[in-house]
């Protein structure tokens, strides 16, 4: 394989722990592990990261400052919280604050870059492409291929009602995506959330995940109580736990459910109903978590309640080995759950093969839709 000189533009990078950053991370490393003369240009941190570049053998650059700040929802009485979370939700959606900045921090983080075989950006944030979009130029087009990888997409859930600002943001964002050479997407079902106008540049490439050295419990699971663990973010209305929640207590099941996350405010009050029966739990690192979701009896995915998204979680939990049960938090299968209770996994979610996500066949996907340019 010819080495290429790549560039990768990323808000998100290790040690974050979030999907994301997980992308980036993983990407990178096998770009110079397979040869490449690799650039990362995100917030730079000068503890890990100069290890990391010693370590991969690639040149990382900051992105910049950020000035602008997200609202903090921890402080407060309940009421204020509440205001505060619906204001940050409106801020994000409306004006696509504080993240934003990041068009203009990309944009010049970008300025003084030429000469490269690829310029991945990654998103979400979106801004993130608006900023490489912006800075790319007939005389310098930074790379010979830009390719525009998007997690997520932009246009659709909750941006539909929003203000005519919120309009002008989907269009910007359109038109960013419009003039990069390609629009990866991770898996085919997101494509239908893309205007039409997209579909010729889109392209599959899912989530790349390390496969070696993946450290899974390989004995007999011997739980005295079924236990079960989800590890993740919520979002109320849609990807709510609370429901499952009622309705095993109200079924009288015995049960330990293991949730890693940081929206603890979720469960206020559940604590002091069922005791030992929810345990919550901070964030771990990766190959932690998946050690210990491998020690479970099943694991928890509670439906997106669309078909445009895929969590990434899922690829990971399919690393445990363990059955998946997919709940609709909003329309309960409880005959799928008398079976999981039973130890009978018939019902069992999304059966994936993790060969089709190992990083050495997705990082060679990138490199192959540049060579198609």
């Amino acid at each position: 394989m010819e080495s290429k000189k790549i560039l990768v533009v990323s808000r998100s990078f290790y040690p974050e722990n979030s999907p994301r950053s997980f992308r980036t991370t993983e990407l990178v490393k096998q770009f110079a592990k397979d040869g490449h003369d690799v650039t990362l240009i995100t917030f730079k941190n000068d503890k890990e990261h100069v290890a990391f570049e010693k370590e991969h053998n690639v040149k990382i650059k900051d992105l910049g400052q950020l000035k602008y700040k997200n609202i903090d929802i921890d402080k407060g009485s309940k009421y204020v919280k509440a205001f505060k979370r619906v204001a940050r939700r409106v801020a994000e959606m409306v004006f696509e604050y504080p993240n934003i900045e990041l068009m203009q921090l990309v944009s010049k983080a970008l300025k003084n870059e030429k000469g490269y075989d690829i310029l991945v950006s990654i998103a979400v944030p979106h801004p993130v492409h608006w900023g490489v979009a912006a800075a790319r130029t007939v005389k310098n087009p930074i790379a010979k291929t830009w390719i525009a990888d998007c997690g997520d997409p932009y246009s659709g859930f909750g941006k539909k009602f929003l203000s005519e600002k919120a309009s002008r943001l989907k269009k910007k964002a359109l038109k960013a995506l419009l003039s990069a050479d390609y629009v990866t997407v991770p898996f085919d079902g997101a494509v239908n959330a893309y205007d039409s106008v997209l579909r010729p540049k889109i392209q599959i490439i899912p989530q790349g995940f390390n496969l070696e050295g993946i450290n899974v419990f390989k004995g007999e699971i011997n739980s005295p109580v079924k236990t079960f663990g989800y590890a993740g973010s919520f979002i109320p209305g849609r990807r709510d736990p609370r429901p499952f929640i009622d309705h095993l207590l109200s079924k009288g099941y015995d049960f330990k459910f293991v949730i890693y996350t940081k929206a603890n405010e979720l469960f206020a009050g559940y604590k002091d109903i069922i005791g030992d029966k929810l345990v919550l739990k901070n964030y771990i690192p990766r190959e932690e978590l998946l050690f210990e979701l491998s020690k479970m009896d099943f694991l928890i995915n509670f439906d997106n309640r669309n078909e445009v998204q895929l969590p990434s979680k899922i690829i990971d939990y399919a690393l445990t080995t363990r059955p998946i049960l997919n709940v609709d938090a909003y329309d309960i299968d409880e005959k799928a759950i008398e079976q999981f209770f039973a130890g009978k996994y018939e019902a069992a979610a999304m059966k994936i093969n993790p060969e089709d996500y190992n990083i050495k066949t997705v990082a060679g996907k990138f490199i192959k839709l540049a060579d198609k340019s």
